[in-house]
């Protein structure tokens, strides 16, 4: 997810890099109790789990955020993510019973931004998402084993952070692109939700 501020600063910050990590790790032990209290995901340990969490979710919400980040400030934009404590609890809780609401923070925008520019910054995050989740399903189908879970895996994780993220109101990405193009939306939803169905269900 993406939102304005007002503020100025780097490009970098070690209040945006702290964020990330503490986002990363809780979403890595989130998604991992999630998928081992699920089972079926080739017999994996929830350390094992946890170690491959890690680098999925770096492959996929970190790229995700960093997304908005990249775009906003090739728009000329001031950009840096915040985590959102409340919504890694919320992960955190719901992991014990199976399901994920994934809304770790959000980036901060400042800079004139109209709602081409805005709906762009915010699409830019869900598609990394869509990319990387058919890719990972692909990739699922031709491999067999450790190797094809650990893919099963990329591809739910990357249709969840589709999914929640294209929901039509604020402060997710959703209710952006539907300002910005109404067309755009409904590809990139439909998209999301056929990605979820084969991740969550093939």
């Amino acid at each position: 997810m993406r939102n304005i501020n007002v503020r100025t600063g780097d490009r970098y910050s070690a209040i945006e890099i702290r964020d990330i990590l503490i986002s990363v790790t809780v979403l890595s032990v989130a998604f991992a109790i999630m998928f081992y209290r699920g089972g079926g995901w080739g017999g994996l340990a929830l350390l094992q789990l946890i170690g491959i969490s890690a680098v999925i979710v770096c492959l996929s919400f970190v790229i995700h955020e960093l997304a908005h980040k990249f775009v906003a400030q090739k728009l000329g934009a001031w950009a840096e993510y915040r985590m959102y404590p409340f919504g890694l609890l919320l992960a955190l809780m719901l992991s014990f019973m199976g399901v994920i609401f994934a809304a770790p923070g959000v980036v901060y925008i400042s800079g004139y931004i109209d709602d081409e520019d805005n709906g762009k910054i915010s699409a830019a995050g869900p598609m990394v998402n869509i990319v990387i989740g058919f890719t990972a399903v692909a990739l699922a189908f031709v491999t067999t084993g450790l190797l094809s879970s650990i893919f099963w895996i990329m591809a739910t994780i990357n249709a969840f952070f589709s999914v929640f993220n294209m929901i039509p109101i604020l402060p997710f990405d959703g209710s952006k692109i539907v300002k910005w193009n109404i067309i755009v939306y409904v590809l990139m939803l439909a998209a999301a939700v056929a990605l979820l169905a084969v991740a969550w269900f093939a």
